[in-house]
């Protein structure tokens, strides 16, 4: 059984009239999905270990609003977007740090037109930084080669390629990249509300490609940085078949692995 985590929120640290270094957005896969919880424990387990200051909301925190603006519903993201930045404003939140390439993109790009501005990176910015400056120490391990899939709003729609690649090659590990990478990635399939219905019918499922990639690079290992991707590249190689020989990380728990 792993320990309890003790994380401070907002409103701990307000009482006390003192403010972390940044606000941890969890997101709604880090808070509920059992797997992406365990990169929501390896992130907030690295961060304490290093004694850098950061809170989270808690049950303050709501859902971002990207599937209902991707799904079309802009009332209703709107309404989230509106009672989130209250809830951000209300404390003065001026940096944000968060695990999901769809939470970044749209706190950092869509909550300003509504009075939400904030500082905001990605956790593999964030984490490449740490690995920079000398500040996670690394195990002596024989090096393995790690494959690293570029989700949608990381790459594409920020263009943050580099950071996520210097995590891999900052802790010493061999990088192989796939067939689609960079500008010419590859989505999972999940982007766009996608996760949430059925696939329209085609030739191959895009999460089938984009495993079977995976698979032909002959890495037992592959790094993202994206819940949704989590799910659909697991997934497509479970339908592989492939599921117990590659092992799916996203680059905070592969941090977590290697470092002292």
């Amino acid at each position: 059984m792993s320990k309890e985590l003790k994380i401070s929120t907002m409103a701990e640290w307000a009482a006390k009239g003192e403010s972390p270094a940044f606000l941890f957005w969890v997101g709604c896969a880090g808070s509920f999905d059992d797997r992406h919880k365990k990169v929501t424990r390896a992130f907030c387990e690295i961060l304490q270990s290093l004694e850098i200051s950061f809170a989270v909301l808690g049950t303050e925190e709501s859902c971002t609003g990207d599937p209902a603006r991707r799904s079309g519903n802009e009332f209703l993201f709107q309404m989230q977007a509106m009672s989130n930045i209250e809830v951000l404003n209300m404390y003065g939140v001026k940096k944000i740090v968060t695990a999901c390439p769809h939470c970044f993109n749209t706190l950092k790009n869509e909550y300003p037109e509504l009075g939400g501005n904030y500082e905001v990176i990605h956790h593999s910015q964030l984490l490449a930084e740490l690995l920079a400056e000398g500040k996670i120490q690394l195990k002596e391990e024989e090096k393995e080669a790690v494959a690293f899939h570029d989700s949608c709003y990381l790459g594409r729609g920020n263009g943050i390629y580099e950071a996520p690649r210097d995590i891999i090659l900052g802790l010493k590990k061999e990088l192989k990249e796939l067939k689609s990478c960079r500008t010419k990635g590859l989505c999972c399939g999940a982007g766009g509300a996608q996760v949430f219905k059925e696939p329209e019918e085609g030739s191959i499922d895009i999460q089938t490609k984009r495993s079977q990639e995976i698979i032909d690079s002959g890495v037992q290992k592959v790094a993202l940085a994206c819940p949704f991707c989590m799910v659909m590249i697991q997934d497509g190689l479970n339908k592989h078949g492939k599921d117990k020989e590659i092992q799916v990380v996203d680059l905070a728990e592969l941090v977590q692995q290697t470092m002292i």
